[in-house]
C-alpha cells in the first residue's frame, strides 16, 4: 500500500503522523512511504533520516495526497485538505467529528475512510489510541495552568505548591479518566491540594487507592461542582465521551462566582469541551478573559512538545496502521472489531452513532458496511 505523511498545516502544530522508525517498519513489510518534505521537522526528524528508512520524500501536500493509498496524520484534515482528499482513500487521524459539522460534511462528500484515532476501543473500554496524548495533555495542563497563576500572565500570584507556612493551590479536576489521572499526579507531586470528580464510583475508589493524600475524590455532581468551583485556583476540564460531544459541566452562570484569576483550562475543548466559555484557541493565541476568569483552551496541547508527542503517538498506532496497510481496511476492521469501532464515516456514510446523534443526521451500520451482520 501507498502510505502518505503530509505537513500538519493546522496552527502550530509540530507533530508528525510517523517517526523515520515507524516509516523504516512499513517499507520491510514491502509498503510504499512517501512523506511531504519538511513533514518531520517540527518533532525533530529530517527529510534525510526518512529517506533512509526507505520513504520518499515529496515537495508538496498536494503530491502526498494524489499519491497515498492511506493517508497517516495527526490531527484532523483542515479547510484547505478537504479537496485533496480522494474517494476511497483512507485517512487515518484524530478526527474528533462531533465537535465540527463542515468537516463531517466534508468528509461524507469525499467517500473517503475516514478512521479516527479517539475511537479506536478495546473491550475493557480503554481508548489506545487516545490514551498517549491524553498522558501529555492532563500532565501539560498542570504546568501550563500553574504558569498561568504567576501574577505577571493574570494569575492570582499563587505557587501552586505554596511553600512552608503558605497553603498550596486549590486544583480542581473534573474527570477522573487518562487525562484527569495524569493531572492529579501532576499536581499533587507540586504540592497542590487537589479533587477529582467523576460520575464513576468505581473508577474514584480506584483513584483513592492509588493517588496520595493531598487528593480528593468527589463525586461529580452539579452541587459539587459548584461548590469546589468557588475556592479551585485551578479548574481542569478532563471529561471525555467516546466519539461524543463533551457535556457543559461548568457553565457561564458558574463563572459569578470563580474568583479573579483563577485559572480555566478544558482538555476536552477538540470534542465541544465541558466547560461552557471555552472555545478553541491556538499556542499561538492560548488564552482569552471572561469575568476576570482566565481561559486556556487550545485544541492540540501536546502539539508544544512535538518530540515527545510524535514518539508516543507512532508506539501507540503503529501496529493499528500496518494492520490497515497489509489487509486493507475492510478486512483490518473485520479481523480486529477494536479497529472497526474507529471507523466513523466511510464511502458518504456515518457508521459512528455518537457523531451522527451529535448534528441529528442518519447512520449507517458499521456490520452492514463491513459485511458482517
Amino acid at each position: 500500500m501507498k502510505i502518505g505523511i503530509p505537513k500538519e498545516i493546522k496552527t502550530n502544530e509540530n507533530r508528525v503522523s510517523l517517526t523515520p522508525g515507524g516509516a523504516l517498519d512499513f517499507v520491510n513489510k514491502g509498503h510504499e512511504v512517501y512523506v511531504q518534505t519538511l513533514a518531520g521537522a517540527g518533532s525533530g526528524f529530517s527529510d534525510e533520516e526518512y529517506s533512509t528508512a526507505g520513504a520518499t520524500i515529496l515537495d508538496s501536500i498536494e503530491a502526498v495526497y494524489d499519491t497515498a493509498e492511506m493517508i497517516i496524520k495527526v490531527k484532523e484534515p483542515i479547510e484547505q485538505e478537504y479537496g485533496l482528499i480522494k474517494e476511497g482513500q483512507i485517512v487515518f487521524t484524530y478526527f474528533h467529528f462531533a465537535s465540527h459539522r463542515p468537516l463531517v460534511d466534508a468528509m461524507i462528500k469525499s467517500k473517503a475512510i475516514c478512521i479516527a484515532y479517539e475511537t479506536v476501543e478495546n473491550p475493557d473500554g480503554s481508548l489506545p489510541l487516545l490514551i498517549p496524548m491524553s498522558e501529555v495533555a492532563g500532565r501539560m495542563a498542570v504546568h501550563i495552568g500553574a504558569n498561568y497563576l504567576e501574577s505577571p500572565m493574570g494569575g492570582k500570584g499563587i505557587l501552586l505548591g505554596g511553600v512552608p507556612g503558605v497553603k498550596p493551590a486549590n486544583v480542581m479536576i473534573i474527570g477522573g479518566g487518562i487525562v484527569g489521572t495524569q493531572a492529579a499526579k501532576m499536581a499533587s507531586g507540586m504540592g497542590a491540594n487537589v479533587v477529582v470528580l467523576d460520575i464513576n464510583l468505581n473508577r474514584l475508589r480506584y483513584l483513592e487507592d492509588i493517588l496520595p493524600d493531598n487528593v480528593d475524590t468527589l463525586f461529580s455532581s452539579t452541587h459539587n461542582i459548584i461548590e469546589t468551583s468557588k475556592t479551585a485556583d485551578l479548574i481542569i476540564g478532563a471529561v471525555l465521551i467516546p466519539g461524543a460531544k463533551a457535556p457543559n459541566l461548568v457553565t457561564r452562570e458558574m463563572l459569578k462566582d470563580i474568583q479573579a484569576g483563577t485559572v480555566l483550562i478544558d482538555v476536552a475543548v477538540d470534542q465541544g469541551g465541558c466547560i461552557e466559555t471555552c472555545k478553541p484557541t491556538t499556542h499561538e493565541d492560548p488564552i482569552y478573559i471572561i469575568d476576570d476568569v482566565i481561559h486556556y483552551c487550545v485544541a492540540n496541547m501536546p502539539g508544544a512538545v512535538p518530540f515527545t508527542s510524535t514518539l508516543a503517538l507512532t508506539n501507540a498506532t503503529l501496529s493499528y496502521a500496518l494492520n490497515i496497510a497489509n489487509k486493507g481496511w475492510k478486512q483490518a476492521c473485520v479481523d480486529h472489531p477494536l479497529l472497526a469501532k474507529g471507523l466513523n464515516i466511510a464511502e458518504g456514510n456515518i457508521v459512528y452513532q455518537a457523531v451522527a446523534d451529535a448534528f441529528g443526521m442518519e447512520h449507517q451500520s458499521r456490520e452492514r458496511l463491513l459485511n458482517v451482520e
